[in-house]
């Protein structure tokens, strides 16, 4: 990918801060509440900044000399004087840039940079993020949408109208008067926003700017609350970026102009033409989504001779050109690469790596066992040795290539509404065509009864199960085995009974504890959702049957095809048991500990004929509102007259004395209390897939949703020794309390 001077120069700008979550109005735009990080030392102020390998290659897609790879950003941010190294590329200056630049060189030349320099220069030179994007009212909101009156338990209810509400405290637009000049180092000040056009949702605490795969689940929620404005415009954002960039790039800043992210910009205008109606969008949206799919043939698609049937496909990879670490996560990804406990890498090697940590980025699965070729090298609690086997440039994705599938299909539905350019709509559905076949012939196991990624390198099929195996059914691609025989259809949802049995949250990334964040013990509203899509794209004819049950002494474990999931039993994640301080059994009928007559705790009612399909979407579709109300209330979530604040003693535990509740970018499996855990950042509140995901559960599972019973927060405290720096534990009030809550105060709703 080729950006002129002109384009990069006009990108320079910047972003915003995510909001506190309680109750606002929409008659006015809501004010953002700035929490502008303070540089720090994290060494004595008279202390050296530690020594430096030498700098990397200027990368030609982000030129900055402030905001990209080079001298300053190296310098600055081995001084650590943010927790978060986004936070530095997410400052404006507060001069110009030849400024900053000279103040810069003048504390770097001869002499050795000390953290008391970098402090003063930071404090001296750089502004507060989120300045340049300001909070937008809500002139189309509605308080009740009318996918409220499609849930009958008055919690859930009223748990699914305050999300609703938060969309007003997510939505962003640019502050024109507020940004940076365009052009030369000679402006006031410079900065890496893309200034946007029109208003948008921002997914919420470090991810101050617009993002690509997010606004997928962020356009499914905002469909539900009939915010159809909203999607107008976020559609609108990513068609100029399409134009300006020939792609839609990560996020909104300069620095994720060497990558893209899972492509579901057709998905989305599908959705919100078929929501709305409104099919005005597809003259100026056709074109660009044509291009956007070109960026993808011509960018990131190989030709790839299946070594099962000596058929040739053109298939997509992630795979960035990018020989640096990235800017806004420039600390961990130089300390990945110079590792001092590690072998010394060559210039070439670390050239290498840094492609493959970007591509991960572009993934959005930053970072999984998925795409390592060792990925329990250095355990889950130093992941350099891991993250440096990353392989993902030489994977055919799972995920990936169904998107295409799917987006290339849709495309063809759209031209054919519109009657018109029936050579282009032959066009997609052959390239669709194309990569159906070669999705059933590379990625299907027939035998495991799952998808997995091709790997170029060893030329066959990856062995670890991830959530990416039900990619295919979400867009359209069921194989044979699975709709004709009701026995296989189950049997490649069988893990996800097995977690539903096993564990009190949703269904894990993986079955493997790397410490990486896409890997277990996490869970991710965006693959619930996929889950669920998946088991509604199912035909009736194989969904019918009553759930299995496991072999007299076996746990569902046994039900799960032989090695599918590619883990032992005896390896899989443990369930801690509260009031005992240990993990369940993790063999035999006593693991399966979550499992109740008929249901599974936290799943719902079963009903008399219930088909195994719809029992596995009642019980995950609970689950996940479980899993979103209980961590919510654990830190400081109410809904007056009806959930109670917890006191403050509990709260202490998920040191929530001061708020008001979260929404989680991602869960524990085994604790619904809980936020995820791992990564390169801290977990994230806000949040918006987590929220989009929630509305469209209530809306199309709203008749089978019940209050949840959320664990004790002082039982669960003290059984656990791990303290919970995250931010989320437990919900006091038992499924008992809360149904009776429900009841008693059904009455003063008024939905």
């Amino acid at each position: 990918m080729q950006l002129t001077a002109a384009v990069l120069a006009s990108a320079l700008l910047q972003g915003v801060r995510a909001l506190p979550q309680g109750p606002l109005s929409s008659a006015t735009a809501p004010s953002i509440t700035l929490s502008t990080a303070v540089a720090s030392p994290s060494a004595p102020l008279s202390s050296p900044v530690p020594s430096q390998v030498p700098l990397p290659p200027t990368q030609a897609w982000c030129p900055s000399r402030i905001f990209c790879a080079g001298s300053l950003l190296q310098t600055v941010n081995l001084a650590r004087p943010y927790a978060d190294p986004k936070t530095i590329v997410d400052k404006p200056t507060s001069k110009s840039s030849q400024q900053v630049l000279s103040d810069f060189s003048s504390i770097s030349n001869g002499t050795a940079v000390t953290e008391g320099d970098i402090v003063k220069f930071l404090d001296s030179d750089f502004g507060g993020e989120g300045l340049e994007l300001e909070a937008v009212a809500l002139a189309n909101f509605n308080a009740q949408p009318a996918f409220l009156q499609n849930v009958s338990d008055p919690l859930v209810k009223a748990f699914s109208q305050t999300v609703h509400g938060y969309w007003e405290q997510l939505i962003r637009q640019t502050n024109s008067s507020a940004l940076c000049p365009e052009g030369t180092e000679s402006g006031k000040c410079e900065s890496t926003l893309i200034p946007l056009n029109h208003t948008f949702v921002v997914p919420g605490g470090r991810f101050r700017e617009q993002y690509y795969w997010d606004s997928f689940w962020i356009v499914e929620g905002l469909i539900k609350s009939e915010l159809f404005d909203i999607v107008n415009d976020t559609l609108q954002n990513f068609m100029d970026e399409i134009e300006n960039f020939g792609f839609i790039p990560n996020g909104g800043r300069i620095y994720y102009l060497d990558r893209s992210q899972p492509p579901l910009f057709v998905h989305m205008l599908a959705d919100y033409v078929a929501a709305s109606n409104d099919t005005s969008i597809l003259k100026r949206a056709l074109p660009l989504a044509e291009a956007e799919l070109k960026w993808w043939a011509d960018n990131r698609t190989l030709q790839v001779k299946s070594p099962f049937t000596n058929q040739t496909y053109a298939m997509a990879h992630y795979a960035v050109n990018n020989t640096a670490p990235r800017p806004e996560s420039y600390l961990q990804d130089y300390l990945t690469a110079n590792d001092p406990t590690l072998p010394a890498l060559s210039d070439d090697e670390r050239a290498d790596l840094y492609a493959e940590l970007a591509s991960g980025a572009e993934t959005g699965w930053d970072y999984s066992s998925r795409w390592m070729k060792d990925p329990l090298a250095g355990g889950s609690n130093n992941t350099n040795p891991a993250l440096r086997t990353l392989n993902i440039r030489q994977l055919i994705p799972v995920c990936l290539n169904s998107i295409l599938y799917k987006a290339h299909s849709l495309l063809a539905d759209l031209y054919d509404a519109q009657n018109e350019d029936p050579s282009s709509a032959a066009t997609h559905r052959s390239i669709a065509a194309s990569l159906r076949a070669g999705i059933l012939d590379l990625l299907w196991d027939s035998s495991k009864l799952a998808f997995y990624d091709f790997n170029l390198t060893s030329n066959a099929r990856n062995s670890i199960f991830t959530a990416a195996t039900f990619y295919p059914l979400w867009n359209g691609i069921i194989p044979d085995e699975v709709a004709s025989s009701s026995d296989n259809a189950f049997g490649y949802f069988a893990a996800v009974n097995m977690v539903l049995n096993r564990y009190n949250g949703t269904m894990p990334v993986t079955f493997l504890e790397t410490g990486q964040q896409w890997d277990a013990p996490n869970a991710w509203p965006p693959h619930q959702y996929i889950i669920l899509e998946a088991l509604r794209a199912l035909p009736t004819n194989v969904t019918s049957a009553a759930l299995p049950t496991p072999p007299s002494g076996k746990s569902s474990f046994d039900l799960i095809p032989s090695g599918q999931i590619g883990v032992d039993e005896s390896a899989l994640p443990g369930q801690l048991i509260i009031g005992s301080g240990k993990n369940a059994t993790k063999s035999g009928p006593e693991a399966d500990v979550s499992k109740r007559n008929g249901t599974v705790f936290n799943g719902g009612n079963a009903t008399d004929g219930e088909g195994w399909a719809a029992a596995l979407q009642r019980e995950l579709a609970n689950r996940y509102v479980a899993s979103t109300l209980c961590s919510w209330h654990a830190t400081g979530g109410e809904i007056p007259n009806l959930l109670p604040r917890l006191p403050s003693k509990e709260l202490n535990v998920t040191q929530s004395q001061n708020n008001t509740g979260n929404m989680f970018e991602k869960f524990s499996i085994s604790d619904i209390d809980s936020a995820g855990r791992g990564g390169e950042y801290t977990v994230q509140a806000g949040f918006g897939w987590t929220n989009g995901v929630l509305l469209w559960v209530a809306s199309n599972y709203g008749d089978v949703l019940v209050a949840p019973s959320c664990p004790d927060l002082l039982e669960q405290a003290s059984t656990s020794s791990t303290t919970k720096t995250n931010a989320a534990s437990s919900a006091k009030a038992a499924s008992v309390y809360l149904v009776l809550l429900s009841a008693v105060f059904a009455a003063l709703l008024n939905f």
